[in-house]
């Protein structure tokens, strides 16, 4: 009897199945999706003809940059410059983000070498300065971390944070903060390491120790605000608790690039190599002497056509040093900005700069020109987004400083080209440094930093405003590289 129900069940079952899977509706094709139709449209705009199998031959095989490359501007290239400011050896930033670095002690530099006539190859020790960085760095995380402790993990700001805890990129705030807070020693005193001129590795371990300390300390204040409510118990606690991850950091970086000196004995040499002085200094005794830089009288003015103009930014958490400022900016349209940067040049001051270093670059020549490569007849399509647009939707945006030294003006003391110092050696670009048109200037310059005097009065009244403060993620956070 129960061998009967259970086949007769099964049956049923089976059969049931049989009429469900008939009603059964096929599945519709989402409206978005890609339909047979719209596929037989799109292969129709692929042409079979001899030239389209051709040109197909040739690109599956070829970078387009390279296959893009404008014939009809490549004689165009031209190294003449009505106003320049003379540099002295190219620097090289080897495989470091550190270029915003070696651009505002490239300023520096160029000034020390003329005041104190010394050796076109001398240099500030970067490898002394990005140790400071690096540290400063640490603290500015962990101090968020407790800082932020009561906000949960998934807080954007918290997010942020954890994604970012250090980086060896940043801008000139802070050079103009570490240099003030701990000086400058020459490169043969601190020279550079191997970790210095790659500095993935030693920062991606850094990060990660960071990540973990800083977990624990959100931890600890969560547990020690409650223990002391009035605060002040807590904090200190917490100051000692960081203050013993600072010191592992520390050992990290002594370890990888040696440990800053507090005082040292150096041979100043004239540019004729003669020795004129030796003396012990300490780094801010050597930066007071050598390079003391009043950095209040520098402001920084930016291009971004996706905000209004002569209204002052900053960026929260955009600086290298917890106690040191932000990075502030005022908003100008480029017409406002190219005539401050002309006066500096004729004025034989370098000026610190940022662009989108890749569009257009012709990595040969060292020549960022808006007509290097054709892609749109190579690809049959237009590219046109101009530099709001581009800015907006993320395509563009500041990638890389280097030190603004020469302009070629027209008859009527218009830009006609500009060219930059470049931190990536002499054999790069044009004897070290890249040209750009001033239509490519126009596009994709973003930052430059600008000494007070060259700022027109109604420019620099403007200066004075509060501050619209921006989060950390806006896309101008990006530092250069």
């Amino acid at each position: 009897m129960k061998a009967k129900y259970i086949t007769f069940a099964l049956v049923f079952t089976l059969a049931a199945g049989g009429a469900a899977a008939q009603k059964k509706q096929p599945k519709q094709q989402s409206a978005g999706g890609i339909t047979t139709e719209m596929m037989q449209q799109m292969k129709q705009g692929f042409g079979s003809s001899a030239a389209d199998k051709a040109l197909r031959n040739i690109m599956v095989n070829q970078s387009p940059t390279k296959l893009a490359i404008n014939f009809e501007n490549a004689t165009k290239f031209d190294s003449h410059f009505s106003n320049r400011v003379v540099s002295k050896a190219v620097t090289d930033q080897k495989s470091s983000g550190r270029c915003w670095m070696f651009t505002g002690m490239n300023v520096l530099r160029n000034q020390a070498i003329r005041r104190h006539h010394l050796p076109a190859d001398f240099q500030f020790s970067q490898a002394y300065l990005f140790f400071y960085d690096q540290l400063e760095k640490s603290n500015l995380f962990l101090q968020a971390m407790i800082d932020t402790y009561k906000k949960p993990l998934n807080d954007q700001e918290v997010e942020w944070l954890l994604k970012n805890p250090i980086g060896d990129g940043g801008q000139f705030t802070g050079v103009a903060n570490l240099i003030d807070k701990y000086g400058l020693v020459p490169s043969d005193v601190m020279p550079e390491t191997y970790n210095t001129n790659n500095t993935s590795s030693i920062s991606n371990l850094i990060a990660l120790k960071l990540r973990e300390d800083g977990l624990q300390l959100r931890e600890d204040a969560n547990a020690l605000y409650k223990l002391f409510p009035k605060g002040d118990k807590a904090a200190q606690h917490l100051q000692a608790k960081k203050t013993e991850m600072l010191a592992t950091i520390y050992r990290m970086l002594a370890l990888t690039m040696g440990e800053p000196p507090a005082q040292f004995t150096w041979q100043q040499k004239d540019d004729k190599g003669t020795i004129v002085e030796t003396a012990t200094y300490t780094p801010m005794e050597f930066y007071e002497k050598f390079a003391k830089t009043d950095f209040s009288k520098y402001y920084m003015v930016m291009n971004d056509p996706t905000r209004e103009y002569y209204k002052v930014y900053e960026i929260q958490y955009d600086r290298h040093v917890y106690d040191g400022q932000n990075w502030r900016y005022l908003n100008l349209p480029m017409e406002d900005i190219a005539p401050m940067c002309i006066a500096s040049i004729k004025d034989s001051t370098m000026m610190y700069f940022s662009c989108d270093v890749g569009k257009f670059l012709d990595r040969d020549k060292g020549l960022m020109d808006m007509n290097n490569y054709d892609y749109e007849s190579l690809f049959g399509t237009s590219f046109g987004m101009d530099k709001r647009q581009r800015v907006a939707t993320f395509a563009s945006g500041s990638s890389h400083a280097m030190t603004l030294c020469a302009v070629d003006l027209d008859k009527d003391g218009k830009p006609i080209k500009w060219m930059v110092e470049n931190s990536w050696g002499l054999d790069y670009g044009w004897q070290g440094n890249l040209i750009m048109t001033n239509d490519w200037f126009n596009e994709y310059m973003f930052r430059v930093v600008l000494e007070e005097k060259y700022i027109p009065a109604h420019i620099l009244s403007m200066m004075q405003q509060e501050p619209i403060m921006l989060p950390a993620w806006d896309p101008m956070f990006a530092p250069e590289l």
